[in-house]
């Protein structure tokens, strides 16, 4: 292995990357990570609030702020505005990256929701909102993105679920089902895909320290230290949370040719969590 890989440095030079959930939180630490590495960004984000959890996602600043920081490494630079949910948006701006930055190589099905409720509170607008968010928003954009996938030598799809989508959760029925469900959709693709030469895994985060955390402290009347000491389960000392970084170290590996055969497998960043 050369010295520049050894690095990380521009590993990922010449491929293209499609994030969303890019404004903010993990998606932003991922998609600055890939074009430190040498990938051109395609950032795709809600930047609004929504009806459900209520609570704020990414910002239209958020994401002109990410643009300018990609450029400044030296990687072109896409940013949509749309919503998972809408099948239009996600193959317009899918259509258009491929137009404008020639391709596509990394797929990085990021944007997702978390809230509480106990399953015979929750409304079907809860419900919903979590899995067309949580599970319908990858399939769709999943979609629109393999035919272009399958042209590429170095094609990836991440799903990022959850430690959730490996075990249950208090008042977290419609989360959970989500993620799981994220974690099935990943090993199915990854059979489905195989033949095309496209890599297909998912990663399973502890809590990590994001806006959303701030958001779901909200809705809960709590800190987010508090909510991250609810659902306390990770082995080591004094981390109630893992960094965006950290998560976006995982995916760099992963989406690089080091990670060349991995694929349809689950790759956990969870601090212990997942063996106590």
């Amino acid at each position: 292995m050369s010295a520049d890989l050894e690095l990380g440095s521009l590993e990922l030079a010449g491929r293209v990357a499609f994030i969303t959930g890019a404004a903010h939180g993990q998606g932003r630490s991922i998609a600055l990570k890939l074009a430190g590495a040498g990938a051109d960004i395609a950032a795709f984000d809600v930047a609004a609030k929504i009806e459900y959890p209520g609570y704020g996602q990414g910002t239209p600043e958020e994401l002109r702020t990410l643009q300018a920081e990609v450029e400044a490494l030296g990687c072109r630079a896409l940013v949509f505005t749309g919503d998972v949910r809408d099948a239009a948006a996600v193959d317009a701006a899918v259509a258009e990256t491929v137009a404008q930055l020639g391709g596509l190589d990394i797929l990085l099905n990021n944007a997702g929701i978390v809230a509480y409720a106990a399953a015979d509170e929750m409304t079907e607008l809860e419900w919903d909102s979590m899995i067309d968010i949580n599970l319908k928003g990858p399939f769709l954009v999943g979609r629109a993105a393999i035919p272009h996938l399958k042209a590429s030598p170095h094609a990836v799809i991440v799903n990022n679920s959850s430690v959730m989508g490996l075990r249950g959760g208090n008042r977290l029925s419609h989360y959970v089902a989500s993620k799981h469900g994220l974690t099935g959709l990943t090993k199915a693709w990854a059979i489905e895909l195989a033949p095309h030469g496209v890599r297909v895994v998912s990663i399973h985060p502890t809590g990590v320290n994001t806006p959303m955390n701030d958001g779901l402290a909200a809705l809960e009347g709590a800190t987010a230290q508090e909510i991250a000491e609810r659902s306390a389960g990770n082995l080591m000392p004094g981390v109630p949370w893992i960094e965006p970084e950290d998560v976006a170290e995982l995916v760099l590996w992963l989406v690089s040719d080091r990670a060349r055969y991995a694929t349809g497998a689950q790759f956990v960043l969870d601090a212990g969590l997942l063996t106590s």
